[in-house]
């Protein structure tokens, strides 16, 4: 049996929304579901409730596990083989690393909040 994958992002994040569609497009992941956070406000509620905030990254859902933030996008990292856009390779490399993926990540928050305050829309979605 295949287990199932969910990836949870802000698609309103520029940053996120790219990555998502990189992972979608070219990670050749098959078994895995793309869901826009702002567009399921129950499930990030429920999630919520469980003490994981979209607002503090990324979610990802495999089988009954949750991985969130950097763990989440270490994750998916580990599950991409042989991209095919140069852009994923880069980053499934630099991700594929716990280390470095728990070094980067702060950034990331960063810049997705950076992003999301010039284009005004709300960092937080619930």
């Amino acid at each position: 049996m295949t287990t199932k994958y969910t990836f949870i992002y802000d698609g309103e994040c520029p940053f996120c929304n790219h990555f998502a569609e990189l992972l979608e497009i070219k990670s050749k992941i098959t078994n895995i579901e793309f869901i826009d956070g702002r567009k399921n406000s129950t499930l990030i509620n429920s999630l919520l409730t469980k003490g994981y905030d979209l607002d503090k990254g990324a979610i990802l859902l495999k089988g009954e596990e949750i991985f969130h933030g950097a763990e989440a996008i270490n994750t998916i990292c580990k599950k991409i083989k042989n991209p095919s856009g140069s852009l994923l390779f880069i980053l499934s490399r630099v991700f594929k690393s716990k280390k470095r993926t728990k070094l980067l990540f702060p950034l990331l928050i960063t810049a997705r909040r950076f992003a999301l305050i010039s284009k005004g829309v709300s960092t937080s979605l619930v």
